[in-house]
Formats: C-alpha cells, sequence, structure tokens
C-alpha cells in the first residue's frame, strides 16, 4: 500500500497521549464554559453531576482500552462499535463523532476568541462577530499545527497543556484554603447527591451537560496507529487522563459554589474562570485563569481537529466517505483532506454563528447538541467491548468488573442519559443533536450501495480478532 495511506508510526509515547487526553477534555475551557450550563440545569448539584458521569466515564475509558488491544484502527469506536455490533452503529458512532467535532469548532474557538479579546479590553469579549473573527484565525493556527503531524502537535500540547493544568492546580489550592474566610456559601455533601436536580429527567439534562466536560479524552485512541506500544499505551493513556481531569472538574465545581453567588454564575457568559480568579485573587487572578482558559481552548482545538481527522481518514481508508479522506501528505503522513475540509466547513459555522444570537446562546445550545452526541457514541462504545470480549467475561474477576461491569453500567447510563436528554431538551437543541446524527444515514446509505468492505466485516468474539488490522495500518 502506497504511504498515501499511512499515518506515521511510533512518534508517541504513553506520556504523550494521556497528555492528549487530558488536553482533549480541556479542563480549563470546560469550568469556564460549561458551568453556566451545568449550574442552570443542577444548581448546587453541579458537583454531583460531575461525579455520577464520571464514574460511568471512567468505565468508557476502560472499554476504550480493551477495544484498542482487540484491533488498532485510527477510526476507534467507528471500527470497534462496527466489528462488534454491526456496521450500521459503527458508521453512526464515527459520524457522531464527526458532526459532534465539527459543531464544537464553533462552541470551542468562540471562547477562544472572547477570552482573547477580554485580555486586552473586556468590552470587546460581547462583540460576536468580532469574537468569531479572533476565535477563527485561533483555530486556522491549530489546523496548521496539526497537519504538521503528530509529533508537532503533541509538542504543542505539553507546553499549552503543562502550564494550563499547573495553572490550575495553584489556582484549585489557593481557592480550597482561602475558602473559609471568602466563601458566599458553605460546603455541604447534598452537593454531591442527588437532592437539588428537578427528578430524573433534570439530573439526565445535568448529565448531558457534565458528558461535555469529558468528552476528548478519546482522541488518544483516534491516535493508536501513531503510538507506539499501541494497543496497550493508547488505552492507557486515555484512563490516565479522565482520572486527571475527573479531579480537576469536581475539585472547581465545589470551588465555584463555595465562591460565586447562582446570580454571578449565571450572568458570566463563559467567562467564569475570570470571575472564579478575581475572588480568589483580586486583581491579578482573573487574568491569569483567562490565560489557561484560552491555552485549553487551542489545545482542544487540536484534539479535536485530530480526532475528526483521523476518524474521516480511517473511514476514507474503508470507503465509507469518498477515498480521497484516506489519503495522507506524503511528507507529514496526515489526512490532507479531511484537514481541508474540517477547516473550511468550520469557517462557514463561524460566519453562520453570527447569525445564532448571542456568544452564550451559542456555547449552551452547542454543547447540549453535542451532549447527545457523546452519549450516542461512548454509550455504543461500552457495549462493543462487553460484547466483542465475552468470552473473557468470566476467566475472572478482574475481567469481570472491569471488561463487563463497569463498561457495561457506564453504557448502560450514557444510553439512557442519551433518551432521558430528548424528552427534557428543547426543539433547537433536539434538532441540532439528532437532526446532524440523521444526516449520517444519507452517506452511509451511499458507501453501502457502492459496496464498501467495511459493512461487511465478520463480527467476531476478542480473542478470535487478535490479528484484525486496517488496510494500510501498522502495529509496530
Amino acid at each position: 500500500m502506497s504511504e498515501q495511506h499511512t499515518l506515521r508510526a511510533n512518534v508517541l509515547g504513553a506520556a504523550d497521549t494521556a497528555m492528549m487526553a487530558v488536553a482533549g477534555s480541556a479542563p480549563a475551557y470546560s469550568i469556564g464554559a460549561s458551568t453556566a450550563a451545568l449550574v442552570a440545569v443542577a444548581g448546587l448539584g453541579s458537583p454531583a453531576a460531575l461525579l455520577w458521569c464520571g464514574l460511568p466515564m471512567l468505565g468508557i475509558a476502560w472499554a476504550f482500552s480493551h477495544l484498542g488491544r482487540t484491533e488498532v484502527n485510527a477510526g476507534a469506536s467507528y471500527a470497534w462499535v462496527g466489528r462488534a455490533l454491526h456496521p450500521v452503529l459503527g458508521y453512526l458512532s464515527g459520524w457522531a463523532l464527526i458532526v459532534s467535532a465539527t459543531l464544537f469548532m464553533v462552541a470551542g474557538a468562540i471562547p477562544a476568541g472572547s477570552l482573547t479579546l477580554s485580555l486586552f479590553d473586556p468590552g470587546l469579549a460581547s462583540n460576536t462577530a468580532l469574537v468569531t473573527l479572533v476565535g477563527a484565525v485561533w483555530f486556522a493556527a491549530m489546523a496548521l499545527v496539526v497537519y504538521l503531524g503528530a509529533h508537532v502537535t503533541a509538542r504543542a500540547q505539553w507546553i499549552m497543556s503543562g502550564i494550563e493544568v499547573a495553572i490550575l492546580v495553584v489556582f484549585l489550592v489557593v481557592g480550597l484554603v482561602r475558602a473559609p474566610g471568602i466563601a458566599v456559601e458553605h460546603f455541604d455533601w447534598s452537593w454531591l447527591g442527588f437532592s437539588h436536580f428537578d427528578g430524573m429527567g433534570g439530573f439526565a439534562g445535568a448529565a448531558l451537560v457534565a458528558a461535555f466536560y469529558y468528552w476528548g479524552w478519546d482522541v488518544s485512541a483516534n491516535l493508536n496507529e501513531e503510538t507506539k506500544s499501541a494497543r496497550r499505551a493508547a488505552g492507557l493513556g486515555g484512563i490516565v487522563g479522565v482520572v486527571i481531569v475527573f479531579g480537576l472538574f469536581l475539585c472547581f465545581t465545589v470551588l465555584v459554589n463555595l465562591l460565586l453567588s447562582a446570580d454571578t454564575i449565571a450572568g458570566s457568559s463563559g467567562n467564569l474562570l475570570d470571575l472564579l480568579g478575581q475572588a480568589i485573587w483580586p486583581g491579578p487572578g482573573g487574568k491569569i485563569l483567562s490565560i489557561a482558559v484560552v491555552l485549553s481552548t487551542i489545545a482542544t482545538l487540536e484534539t479535536t481537529l485530530i480526532q475528526v481527522t483521523r476518524t474521516m481518514f480511517a473511514m476514507g481508508r474503508d470507503g465509507t466517505l469518498p477515498r480521497a479522506f484516506g489519503r495522507t501528505h506524503l511528507r507529514w503522513r496526515t489526512p490532507t483532506l479531511a484537514t481541508v475540509v474540517v477547516a473550511v466547513v468550520s469557517v462557514i459555522l463561524f460566519v453562520a454563528a453570527n447569525f445564532l444570537g448571542s456568544v452564550g446562546e451559542i456555547l449552551s445550545a452547542a454543547i447540549s447538541a453535542i451532549g447527545l452526541q457523546i452519549a450516542f457514541y461512548y454509550g455504543l462504545a461500552g457495549v462493543a467491548v462487553v460484547v466483542s470480549h465475552r468470552a473473557e467475561l468470566f476467566k475472572s474477576v478482574r475481567n469481570f468488573v472491569l471488561i463487563g461491569l463497569w463498561p457495561g453500567l457506564g453504557a448502560a447510563f450514557l444510553l439512557w442519559m442519551f433518551v432521558q436528554a430528548i424528552g427534557s431538551n428543547d426543539a433547537v437543541v433536539n434538532g441540532i443533536g439528532l437532526g446532524l446524527l440523521a444526516v449520517g444515514v444519507v452517506p452511509m446509505v451511499v458507501a453501502w450501495r457502492k459496496g464498501s468492505t467495511y459493512f461487511h466485516r465478520v463480527n467476531a468474539a476478542a480473542d478470535t480478532v487478535t490479528a484484525a488490522v486496517p488496510t494500510g495500518g501498522d502495529l509496530r
């Protein structure tokens, strides 16, 4: 097979994939952009939403780890769900990632633009057109870095995400130390329970937003063809990434409850960490945490681009998207057409975002819609590992818990959340989230009718698929 159909192997190590997983979940960005939406539906129960969504998410991370040991494929859930369950479900898993990642280009780049402008003049941050323009510039820069390959992207992530996490840890420690003297609320264990939710529908809506916080750690799985010792390292990186962001999200949300009132949070307009920084360290605190959010947003734009381009590459290689998507640059070995198409579509969405309303409205609708798509493909991956590894489940207690029970419960939770949230979401959110999923049926039918071999892959248990290698793949 020509070099034009392969990614560059062995350029990332286990530590690189863990850092990429942390960057993919974007702790500073997620806290800054999503907490207002989470508090709107959960109130003081926001930490509970992150806790009870984070535990199932760890189960899904275990699922990705075990699925990756069976088959090394840049398409990750697209390939694994298709083999274990059904090609239609696998295709829709890949499509869900593509549309959620593309939608995120708007939800992610807008805070990058807003916070960049606010560092110079806070008044400019409310100018939607200017915010979108600056966000587009950041996006274009990250698209170029991603195009230069996984090695360059990983080096950039160590710098950006390393600084981001260091800033967050320092502010978390200082904030918790100072909290008794400046708190607007006293800590209550009910914040980790279910009493603050408006019934099961309210909990499902809160969990949907919480799922958006965690989303992105699975970029390590999409990088498996470019990772050393891919069968183990890529999955381990995802698990480590989820554990790190789980701790950061839970602790920071408790800190937000302690230091900021509900009215302050509601009026934050996607810039909540600026307000939190001011509360912790009056004066420079807000600016420093805003810098962390800018770095976080830029970093997660990179990882999201990697996820969507690697998924499109795998689908193009299989012929489930036009085969041109399965070609790579001769020198950089990155998916050329996928990167260009995502960049162009994202720019168009930036322009369209000007007509959707304020920055806060755009973020709120996008976050909830993406949450539906995340719950869909993560849930299917959890089911896939139980089905594909069914012959191993009862060989040991460890297998039963880590391959069967935990991923299975995680999948059940996410799919339940998906169904419940549909009933509680407004028509706009459901229209965006479900409508974009439904659009994927059209290219799927076209690819099926053209005879893509992906739709004729044999379903098998994990112990009979150890040699599954994607066309042009590399298992070194």
